[in-house]
């Protein structure tokens, strides 16, 4: 499957669970990490806690096995790897302290790219 693909599952996969001000930043010239990053906000921990675990369970019933949750035991950040995209959901507060879209925004030059 294609990433293009694949994001497009995951917006839709976020948007049909109540995510809110979902974003998707190319990451393709900014660095190798991954290919987008995409970033949502829940409503509250159990909000953040769903999105994450909806989004591995049905990314799997797509063929995406090797999934994984970070921030398992936070109230108000997860993120799910699915190495080709990176997802972050936030809890609003928090996601407006870290503004990882105004961080990501910028061009980086590819031969300063992050590893």
């Amino acid at each position: 499957m294609l990433v293009s693909e694949i994001k497009k599952n995951i917006e839709k996969i976020l948007d049909n669970n109540k995510a809110k001000n979902i974003t998707s930043i190319n990451l393709k010239n900014k660095s190798y990490i991954a290919d987008y990053m995409i970033i949502a906000s829940g409503t509250s921990s159990r909000h953040l806690q769903a999105l994450s675990e909806i989004l591995v369970v049905e990314l799997k019933k797509i063929g995406l096995d090797n999934c994984r949750i970070e921030g398992k035991d936070s109230s108000d950040w997860k993120l799910v790897d699915t190495q080709d995209i990176i997802v972050h959901i936030f809890h609003p507060e928090k996601r407006d302290f870290y503004d990882l879209e105004k961080m990501w925004s910028e061009e980086i030059p590819k031969e300063k790219a992050m590893i």
